[in-house]
């Protein structure tokens, strides 16, 4: 079960950007897409031209705002509804789809803003978060993926020193906030596989930052700990391009 997880920057901008040869390229069996931009018909229209999907959105009340998708190209058991405090979904962040043996929790972080003013409002959503995900993790292990916005170790960025406590994505409260995730048992499949290799997942559109690879690993796989026998790898498609992140792959034995 190969499983792709992408910011897309805007699912329109994308589909004009050499996003279904990606797709073409990569051929996962389910599509996790963060910051789709777009409402569920925008979404469904976009993407019309792949075949054999069926997808789930979750969009944001506020038009062309963040947004996630997950399309399924497999058997799957059902959608399930998002956070029950409707005062943290109403950005559309959270879909959640049930495999048989485990529920697949695409997610889009809060950025906590230039001047991080949404700083205490990701704190609080974190601490949500990661109750929604213990209570679901309760019934079945836990596949999470996508745009944390947040760069967990000195490793997971260029810049670290000019960078920490001062640019969103990389302040003690999202470290803290991604911490607490991997001390209830969630596994960051990556830097499990792959603990010493700097690799990112952002750049930044500013200062020619991809050609220079000034760049943050905030997009990831975590996983429950019992789910790890069955991850078969997982790799970073740095080389693919139309976005300002890339895809991260994700290859798991659905078993019995």
């Amino acid at each position: 079960m190969k499983i792709i997880s992408w910011n897309v920057n805007g699912i329109r901008a994308l589909i004009k950007n050499n996003f279904f040869e990606s797709i073409e390229k990569l051929q996962p069996d389910v599509l996790c897409l963060q910051e789709t931009k777009a409402q569920k018909s925008e979404v469904e229209k976009a993407i019309k031209p792949l075949i054999g999907y069926t997808w789930a959105c979750n969009s944001a009340l506020k038009k062309g705002y963040s947004g996630v998708a997950i399309g399924v190209k497999i058997a799957y058991l059902k959608v399930i509804d998002s956070f029950a405090d409707k005062l943290f979904d109403q950005e559309g962040r959270i879909v959640c789809t049930e495999f048989k043996s485990f529920y697949l929790l695409n997610v889009y972080k809060p950025n906590s803003g230039q001047k991080l003013d949404r700083l205490a409002y990701r704190k609080n959503w974190d601490a949500d978060f990661l109750a929604y995900a213990k209570e679901l993790e309760k019934v079945k292990p836990l596949v999470i993926c996508g745009d944390f916005n947040v760069a967990h170790q000195p490793i997971d960025l260029k810049n670290p020193v000019s960078n920490y406590n001062k640019t969103a994505g990389y302040t003690q409260i999202e470290i803290d906030g991604m911490t607490n995730l991997l001390d209830c048992g969630f596994i960051d499949a990556f830097r499990y596989f792959y603990p010493e290799q700097e690799t990112y997942t952002f750049w930044s559109y500013r200062f020619n930052a991809r050609a220079k690879n000034i760049g943050w690993r905030i997009d990831y796989f975590l996983v429950s700990k019992s789910l790890l026998p069955k991850i078969k790898s997982i790799s970073i498609h740095s080389d693919i391009y139309g976005s300002d992140h890339c895809p991260v792959e994700l290859n798991i034995q659905e078993y019995d």
